[in-house]
């Protein structure tokens, strides 16, 4: 029968599983204690990093409905929970990645959909969502403004040419 402690443990991980918008797997071997606080602050708010025992995260997982990792707990392994802008939390692992070289990005999964290691480094390199968001309104307001544009366009060019017509007829009418 499995110890009440591995079941908490292994119930806390599926309930982080789920509750998270993705999750990242990496391998801490050779990070200091200090270290390994920097990186915490370095994820940002909305994560959390927490080192783990591969035999139970990966049950949990599995129990998250999350298959797609299996072959990752191998060595050290440290998971970050991810439940605000995985964004800004890739880039967070992403530069102390770059700092410190003994930090090795595994993979992950991101909404259900599983991730590698480059497809991480890649979502790190995006725009935070904020910025993302902006832009697409910036874009609205543009094509917005080029419909207004188009749609005045229509009536002042029909008035210029009533205008016109109705000059040329009253030269014409003149000169009879």
């Amino acid at each position: 029968m499995a110890r009440p402690d591995k079941a908490a443990a292994v119930a806390e991980l599926t309930d982080q599983f789920r509750s998270s918008n993705a999750a990242v797997l990496t391998e801490y071997r050779g990070l200091t204690v200090a270290q390994l606080k920097e990186l915490r602050r370095s994820l940002g708010e909305n994560a959390q990093y927490a080192v783990v025992k591969n035999t139970l995260t990966k049950i949990a997982a599995n129990e998250a409905g999350i298959t797609s990792l299996d072959d990752q707990f191998t060595g050290p392994t440290a998971v970050a929970f991810i439940t605000g802008d995985p964004v800004e939390s890739a880039k967070g692992l992403r530069d102390f990645a770059k700092e410190n070289p003994n930090l090795i990005i595994k993979g992950g999964v991101l909404d259900g959909k599983a991730l590698s290691a480059d497809e991480i480094k890649k979502l790190a390199d995006l725009e935070s969502r904020e910025v993302l968001l902006s832009k697409l309104a910036g874009a609205f307001k543009g094509k917005q403004s080029q419909a207004a544009s188009l749609f005045q366009a229509l009536p002042s060019k029909f008035v210029r040419t009533a205008e016109a017509l109705r000059v040329k007829l009253e030269e014409q009418g003149g000169a009879e």
